[in-house]
C-alpha cells in the first residue's frame, strides 16, 4: 500500500477499501492492547475497586470494542453496497444519454437529402440572385475518449450545440460520422464568418472545461466561393480536414 503518491482516481475504490481495513486493524490492536493491560489488575487483585467490577469493566470493555469494530464493518459494506447502486446508476444515465445522442444523429438526415435542399435553396438563390451560404463543420474527439458510447455521446452533445444556434430556415445535415453540413439560406459571406464564430463557440462550450472534442469549420458562400450547385456539393463531398483532425485528437 503506498502512502506518499499521487491517487489514481480509477483505483479510488480500492484506496478506500485499504483505508477501511486499516482503521479497523488498528482499532483491534488498540482495543487488544488495552485489555492485555487490563488484565492483571482485572484478574490478578483487587486494587481500588474489587475483583468482581473489575472483572465486569474488563468484560464491558471487551463487549463495546467488538461493538464498536462490527459497527465499521457494517458500515463499511452498507456505504460499499451504496456506491454499487450509484455507479449502477451512473451507468445506467450514461448509456440512456449515448441512446439519446445515437438517436440524434439517426434523426439528422443525410447527404441524399443536403443533395435535395440544396439543389432547392439553389435554384431559389440564382432565380431572385439571393445569397446562399454552406458551413462545414468536423468534430474531432479527443484521444482519451476510447469508448465508442463517449465518440458518438460527443458527436451528439456537438449536433445539439449547433442546432441551438440556427435560425428555423438554417438546415444541418450529417455528411458522415463526426463531419455536419449547415445550410444557410439568404446569408452572405460576412455574415456566414459570424455564424461560424457563433457555432463555435457554442462547440468549444459544449466540449466542456477538459475538451472531449475540437471542431474545425469552413464556409463556402454562392457568388462570392462558387458558381453552381455542383460545386458546392462538390465542396462538401471533398471536405475531409484529415490533418486538422490528427492534430486535434492529439
Amino acid at each position: 500500500m503506498h502512502i506518499f503518491d499521487h491517487i489514481d482516481p480509477s483505483r479510488l475504490e480500492r484506496r478506500d477499501a485499504q483505508l477501511w481495513v486499516l482503521a479497523i486493524a488498528m482499532l483491534l490492536i488498540f482495543a487488544a492492547g488495552i485489555a492485555l493491560l487490563i488484565y492483571p489488575a482485572a484478574f490478578a487483585g483487587p486494587v481500588i475497586l474489587s475483583a468482581h467490577v473489575l472483572k465486569r469493566v474488563f468484560v464491558g470493555f471487551c463487549v463495546l470494542s467488538m461493538l464498536v469494530v462490527g459497527y465499521l464493518m457494517e458500515r463499511r459494506i452498507q456505504i460499499g453496497r451504496l456506491r454499487r447502486r450509484l455507479r449502477e446508476e451512473e451507468s445506467r444515465r450514461q448509456r440512456l444519454l449515448n441512446e439519446a445522442s445515437a438517436d440524434l444523429l439517426a434523426t439528422l438526415p443525410a447527404m441524399e437529402h443536403f443533395r435535395d435542399r440544396l439543389a432547392m435553396e439553389f435554384r431559389r438563390a440564382a432565380h431572385a440572385q439571393l445569397p446562399l451560404s454552406l458551413l462545414m463543420v468536423s468534430i474531432a474527439p479527443a484521444r482519451r475518449l476510447t469508448d465508442p458510447g463517449d465518440v458518438i455521446m460527443a458527436y451528439g452533445d456537438a449536433a445539439k450545440a449547433m442546432i441551438r444556434k440556427l435560425r428555423g430556415e438554417d438546415s444541418i445535415y450529417l455528411f458522415r460520422p463526426g463531419v455536419f453540413g449547415v445550410v444557410l439560406p439568404g446569408v452572405v459571406a460576412a455574415n456566414a464568418l459570424l455564424v461560424r464564430e457563433r457555432l463555435s463557440a457554442g462547440l468549444a462550450a459544449a466540449s466542456g472545461d477538459v475538451p472531449r472534442f475540437t471542431s474545425y469549420l469552413e464556409s463556402v458562400n454562392f457568388l462570392e466561393d462558387v458558381a453552381t450547385a455542383h460545386q458546392m456539393e462538390k465542396a462538401a463531398k471533398s471536405f475531409s480536414p484529415e490533418e486538422f483532425t490528427e492534430k486535434a485528437a492529439a
